[in-house]
C-alpha cells in the first residue's frame, strides 16, 4: 500500500493511492495516517477495503509528510561505503546516530527555508524507516516485523551549523523544513529488497546523488535493532538510514543551496519530491 496525507498544512486527510493511480479517501476509516493507522493489525484492515468504494482526491492537493504526530526522528549518518569515502570519513564500526526535531517535518514538495545566517546548505536523499510497532531489545532477525514501510527523506543539511559550530551535528539538521518525508509511505510487503533500491537527486536538473542502497554499511534491520538498545522505537518514529554520494559538501570545490534552487529527488518505488528552496521571512515564522 502506499499511504499518504493531503490537503492544506494542519488539515491534511489520511488518504491511500490506489493501484490505478487514483488518491483515495480514508478519512471515514482512520483519523489519521498515524502510529494507530500503520500498526500491523490496521494495515491488513486497510489491507481489506474495496477502494472503489472510498472517494476520490484531487491530485492537484497538497501532499502532507506521509506520517502524522511522529514522535522520534531518528538519522544515520555515513552509512553509505561510497558516501564515507568521498567526505574523508572511516568507515564506522557503529552506526553514526543523531536526531532531527519533529519541527523539521515537512511535505515532499513544500520549500525548503534557508535559514538566516546559512551558508553552507547542503541535500541528502535517503531512504526513511516508518516505524509501525513498538518495541525495545528488538532481534535483529525480528526488527522486520517493527517497520510498518519505507519513505524517501531529504535530509537537508547547514553544514557550517554542523561542522564549525560545535560538536554536535544536531544544530545542522534539525532546521525547520530539513525533514521532507514523502510522498508516500510505502509498506514493507511492496518492498521486494529493500538492499537494491535505486536513488537520485538533482539540483537544477544537474544530477548529483545517483546511488543504490546496496552500498549501505548497515542494513535497516540491524539499524532497528541497533537503535532499540539505547531507546525505545515507537510506532510513528522515523529512522532515516544514510545517504549515497554526490553531497554538495563532497563536489570539487564544495556545492551548497540559494534561494532560487530547485530540488527533485526520488528513490525506487518510494516515490519523487520537489522542492524549492526560498529565503527566510520573518512573515513566515
Amino acid at each position: 500500500m502506499k499511504l499518504l496525507r493531503v490537503g492544506p498544512k494542519g488539515q491534511e486527510k489520511p488518504a491511500l493511492l490506489d493501484e490505478q493511480g487514483i488518491i483515495r479517501d480514508l478519512s471515514t476509516v482512520v483519523d489519521d495516517i498515524n502510529a494507530d493507522a500503520i500498526s500491523p493489525e490496521n494495515l491488513e484492515k486497510l489491507r481489506q477495503l474495496n477502494l472503489s468504494e472510498f472517494p476520490q482526491l484531487d491530485k492537484s492537493l497538497r501532499i502532507g509528510a506521509c506520517v502524522a504526530n511522529v514522535g522520534k526522528f531518528v538519522c544515520v549518518g555515513l552509512n553509505y561505503a561510497d558516501h564515507a569515502a568521498e567526505t574523508g570519513a572511516e568507515i564506522p564500526s557503529e552506526p553514526e546516530v543523531f536526531n532531527k526535531w519533529t519541527s523539521a517535518i515537512c511535505g515532499p514538495n513544500d520549500n525548503i527555508i534557508k535559514p538566516k545566517n546559512s551558508s553552507k546548505l547542503d541535500w541528502e536523499v535517503e531512504l526513511g524507516i516508518v516505524i509501525g510497532k513498538s518495541g525495545r531489545y528488538i532481534d535483529e532477525s525480528e526488527a522486520e516485523t517493527h517497520i510498518a514501510g519505507y519513505c524517501v527523506v531529504n535530509d537537508v543539511s547547514e553544514r557550517n551549523f554542523q561542522l564549525e559550530r560545535g560538536c554536535q551535528w544536531d544544530k545542522g539538521k534539525g532546521c525547520d523544513t530539513f525533514g521532507p518525508i514523502g510522498p508516500w509511505l510505502v509498506t514493507r510487503d511492496e518492498i521486494d529488497n529493500v538492499l537494491n533500491l535505486s536513488m537520485y537527486l538533482e539540483v537544477n536538473g544537474k544530477r548529483y546523488q545517483d546511488g543504490n542502497s546496496e552500498t549501505m554499511i548497515f542494513s535497516p534491520n540491524y539499524i532497528v535493532s541497533y537503535l532499540s538498545q539505547f531507546m525505545s522505537l515507537e510506532a510513528g518514529d522515523i529512522i532515516t538510514t544514510g545517504t549515497p554520494p554526490g553531497v554538495g559538501l563532497g563536489q570539487t570545490p564544495p556545492v551548497y543551496l540559494n534561494a532560487g534552487d530547485q530540488i527533485e529527488l526520488s528513490i525506487q518505488g518510494l516515490g519523487r519530491q520537489q522542492q524549492t528552496v526560498v529565503e527566510y521571512s520573518e512573515a513566515e515564522a
